[in-house]
């Protein structure tokens, strides 16, 4: 993981990966690993969809991108608590992701927020985790 926020190539942007390793590894408790090529991963749980696909995702993850950092969440968070995304800052959202240029331009109270309300959507969707 270190090797890989090392290649990134603006320091702002290690600097802030390295500040969201730091948020993740406090909720979680858990260790970074790589979740494929290009994506800092916290923590582990196994989901089951109604329609047969499973597999193993991370709890909490972020993923430095060319344009943006994307932060993943449970998108059900967004939908029970749309004031955290009007309180978060300048970003953009999809269903469950955080899309942010640079974290001096977020709230970071308000990403912890959401961070540990995701962390503790998946649990209790996915509790055999």
């Amino acid at each position: 993981v270190d090797a890989f926020i090392d290649k990134q190539p603006k320091e702002e942007v290690r600097d802030d990966c390295r500040a969201l390793m730091q948020l993740m590894h406090e909720l979680t408790g858990a260790e970074p690993y790589m979740y494929g090529p290009s994506i800092v991963g916290y923590g582990t749980y196994h989901y089951k969809y109604a329609s047969g696909h499973e597999g193993d995702a991370p709890l909490a993850a972020f993923s430095p991108r060319k344009p943006e950092l994307v932060i993943y969440a449970m998108g059900s968070v967004f939908e029970q608590e749309p004031e955290l995304l009007t309180k978060l800052g300048k970003h953009r959202a999809t269903k469950g992701c955080i899309y942010v240029k640079r974290l001096a331009d977020m709230d970071m109270k308000v990403l912890k927020s959401i961070v540990k309300k995701s962390i503790a959507q998946v649990k209790k969707t996915y509790p055999s985790s």
